[in-house]
């Protein structure tokens, strides 16, 4: 199974699901983000669109699917996956690749208010204050009003503590 954490920057991701990983057995991590980073890599740069955000290119979401499918085949368990997804068509087509391998997803979204959003980028003591991680926080309204949250389980990070989110989460899983 996939647990795939969605939701912009600053919404607690990545620290939400190492903590998931903690709570469901035999459970791991994979950042898919890391497949767009070797993507970036090559030299010369991969053509059309994508400089600017790997999602863009056809071969992440292919490479994210089977990633994901031959870490299963090998390690069996859930792999938890905190990855913004915002463009719809690129969700389905990660989520068509999977369902023909037949990998079952619970999709979450962790949410929490622009202002929120906005104060955790910019007080950010790990990253710091960072313009392309604010960028997204329109395109993920946008995504949230018009079809990410029909897509997914939304819970709202406003008021938790990523443990209390994490909490939260594997519980709705091993439901």
């Amino acid at each position: 199974m996939i647990v795939w954490l969605n939701g912009t920057h600053g919404a607690g991701k990545t620290t939400t699901g190492a903590l998931v990983q903690r709570l469901i057995p035999d459970s791991r991590v994979f950042d898919a983000e890391k497949v767009g980073e070797t993507l970036m890599d090559i030299t010369p740069g991969l053509p059309g669109p994508g400089s600017d955000n790997f999602q863009h290119w056809p071969p992440w979401r292919t490479l994210v699917v089977e990633t994901a499918r031959h870490v299963l085949d090998y390690t069996g368990g859930t792999l938890v996956m905190p990855m913004t997804v915002l463009v719809e068509r690129y969700w389905r087509e990660i989520g068509a690749g999977l369902a023909r391998h037949s990998i079952p997803v619970r999709h979450f979204v962790l949410h929490a208010d622009q202002e929120t959003l906005r104060g955790r980028i910019e007080g950010d003591t790990v990253l710091g204050p960072s313009s392309f991680r604010l960028a997204y926080l329109e395109p993920y309204a946008e995504a949230a009003r018009t079809w990410l949250h029909d897509e997914a389980e939304v819970v709202d990070t406003t008021h938790l503590t990523p443990a209390e989110a994490a909490l939260r989460i594997a519980e709705h899983v091993k439901s």
